[in-house]
This record gives C-alpha cells, structure tokens and sequence, in this order.
C-alpha cells in the first residue's frame, strides 16, 4: 500500500520530537530573526501534520495548536517560492480565512515560505506577518528563504547529535557488554575446572580400586563389574557435564527450563562427591520437581554440598542434610551443615568471586559466586543462615 503525502510528513515530522517539547531556545531565536529582517512584531515556525496546524517557535505572540483547515500555511503549502501578500484581507486565498476575519487573528501582512527536509518532504513554514498590510523588498524576501533552510538545518542538527548521542550509548552498552562476557567467561573457566574436579575425583576413585582388582591374586568378576560400572557411570556424568555447559556458553548464558527433579539431581551429586562425602553423614529429605536448568541447578547442588563437606569442624565428620519445600510462589531448597559456619559479616561477601570466609580452608572463592550466578539466571534469591548449634545454612527460592 503506497503511503500518502500527509503521512509521509507525519513520519517525518515525529522523527524530530518538536510537537510534544517546549520551544526550543535556537528555534525562537531564529523566528526572532526572521521577524527583525522582515521588520515585523509576529513571526511563527509552523508543521502541519494531516490535521493541526503545530506553532512550534514564535515571536511577539504565544504558540499555539489550530486545525489544519484554519491554517493559512496550509494553503499555499504545495509552493516553492516564498509567498508574499501585502494584504490578506484583499486575497481570494485568505479573505475568508479566520486568522484574517477576526475570529483567530486579524493578519494583514503575511510572507511564509516551505520547510523542505533533506528527503525533499515539506513539513510546514516559516512564517511572518502583521496586522497591518505592508510588503517586503528582495533582500528581505531572500533572507526569509535562508533563513527557512537554517530551521530545517537546526531540525537535522539536533536529529543528529540525539542519534549519535543514541550510538554512543550502545557502543558504551556494548563495551561494558563485552567486559561483562569477558568477566563470566573466566567465571565460566573457573567454573569448568571447579565442578569436574569432584566426577573426576569420583572416577580416579573407581580406577584406583579397578587397578587393585586387577592386580589382586583373588580376582572378583563381580567387584570388577561394579567398579568398572562406577567408572564408567562418573565419566558419563563428567561427559554430559562438558556437553551442558559447552552448550549453555555457545547460547550466551541462556537457560534452559524444564522440570527438573532435585531427588535424582542430589542423589547423582552424591556419587560424584563420594571422594568428598567419605565418612560425611548426608541426609536427603523429600525435594521437589522444580521449573529450571538441570545441569546448573546440579552445579549449584554439587557446590553446596562439596562446600558443606569441606568446611566441616575440624576433628569431626561433616553432618549435613538437604531438603526443599514448596511455597506459595515457588519453591525453597536448603543445604545445612554443622561445620564452621560463616561470619554474619561474611554472608554477602562470600558470594563473590574469589571471596573466602576461611582462608585456613583449602579453595579459590568460585563455588559460592557460580552458585549465586545460576540462581540469578533463574530470577532466584540465595542467602546464608546459622544454622542452630552452629554452622551455615545455604537456602535459596526460586520461582515457578
């Protein structure tokens, strides 16, 4: 469908944004040129949209808003050389007009000339006149021609600046976009290398115990199968790790949602931790089948109870317990210890990277900021609790 002459001023008018705006202070002084070179009290710059008549800049008289068919730019719109009437009143263009008869204004004297944009779309005029009738002389009629071609130049000028203006803030935006990707990656780096280390512990376990078998006079098929199945299942889990997180990089930290059951989740965490979790006391209560992205609520897991396990008091096995509860709004997961806990003054700093309550503890402060990353992705809160009798209870909330 071709688009219309008014429509196409329409459009461009809008991509100035002067319609809405106060009168802006370049745009008035130049009317108030425009006025003085023509040696007149009331000069205007009006756009015409398809059905008002805009004052967007006046001088010796207030802006206002008429209907286009009580325009008198309207008129003569379609000329390209300024139009110069000595007396309105005496013009079968005008006569009848009401900025002429009384009923808006009583010009006598009126000269306008088009506003013509670089797309060669005229937009309105400038305009200047009086109540009493008068005429202009050559150099006055060429400067209301110049000085029409500066408004539609001023117009651009700021079009302009606001649109660098615009591209300067994207590449700002896109600068600190690229800092932000370069910091998660090495997030993402350190993240990789932190949640294989417990699989991989996991299967050098079982290789170990394999190797034993291997070398032991009392052969056993039977322990043979199961190690080897142990091996074989943490390198599976090791595998579909780097699979996940590979794919979760290439979409950009995107995450995938989906039901996730937290029982399986916590019970394949477990067997990657069994080095870890050696001679801890883990209890599982019930979990919830929540909405998010497995394998990073699975990372977010395995760190908690790793951390769980590894800041246990000293001289005493690690007893720690997980469980989830459904809420109102969504669900609430807890991973609670009895271990060292964390300073209260420590509770925010610690999900930072490379934050560390306990420096006295083997560890390089990426578990905890992963952890709060992945439930930011998930538009989820985590937080840190004593736990009654000492030690730390990490819960967090996630939505439905």
């Amino acid at each position: 469908m071709s688009v219309t002459s008014d429509e196409k001023r329409v459009l461009e008018i809008d991509r100035y944004h002067v319609l809405l705006a106060p009168p802006r202070a370049d745009l008035v002084a130049l009317v108030e040129v425009a006025a003085q070179v023509a040696q007149v009290p009331l000069a205007t710059i009006n756009l015409i949209t398809d059905t008002e008549q805009h004052q967007i800049a006046t001088a010796g008289f207030d802006a206002s808003i008429c209907a286009r068919e009580d325009s008198m730019c309207n008129l003569v719109l379609h000329e390209k050389e300024p139009v110069i009437v000595p007396d309105a009143s005496q013009d079968p263009r005008f006569k009848d007009n009401p900025f002429v008869t009384g009923e808006i204004g009583d010009v006598r004297f009126y000269a306008t000339h088009q506003l013509r944009t670089p797309g060669d779309i005229v937009i309105g005029t400038l305009c200047v006149f009086d109540t009493e009738p008068r005429d202009l002389g050559d150099d006055q009629e060429q400067a209301l021609l110049t000085l029409a071609d500066r408004v539609v130049d001023l117009l651009e000028l700021e079009l302009r600046t606001r649109e660098l203006t615009s591209a300067v803030a994207e590449l700002g935006a896109a600068h600190a976009e690229l800092e932000r990707s370069n910091q998660v990656l090495t997030a993402f780096a350190g993240q990789v290398a932190h949640d294989l280390r417990n699989p991989l512990s996991a299967v050098r376990m079982s290789l170990d115990l394999l190797q034993e078998q291997v070398e032991s006079p009392d052969l056993d098929a039977e322990t043979l199968a199961y190690v080897a199945t142990r091996a074989t299942s943490g390198a599976q889990r090791m595998q579909s790790l780097i699979d996940d997180l590979l794919s979760y990089a290439r979409v950009g930290g995107q995450m995938g949602r989906g039901e996730v059951d937290l029982e399986a989740v916590v019970s394949d965490v477990r067997a990657d931790l069994a080095v870890a979790l050696e001679g801890a006391e883990v209890t599982v209560g019930p979990l919830p089948t929540v909405t998010g992205d497995e394998v990073q609520l699975r990372a977010v897991l395995q760190n908690l109870v790793a951390n769980s396990a590894k800041f246990a008091a000293p001289g005493e096995r690690a007893r720690i317990e997980v469980r989830g509860t459904t809420t109102a709004d969504g669900w609430r997961l807890e991973v609670v210890d009895h271990g060292l806990g964390v300073p209260e003054a420590d509770r925010g700093r610690v999900f930072l990277p490379l934050a560390r309550a306990h420096e006295a503890v083997e560890g390089h402060g990426i578990g905890l900021a992963t952890v709060r990353r992945i439930v930011d992705a998930h538009h989820g809160r985590i937080g840190i609790d004593e736990t009654p009798g000492g030690g730390a209870t990490v819960w967090i909330e996630l939505p439905r």
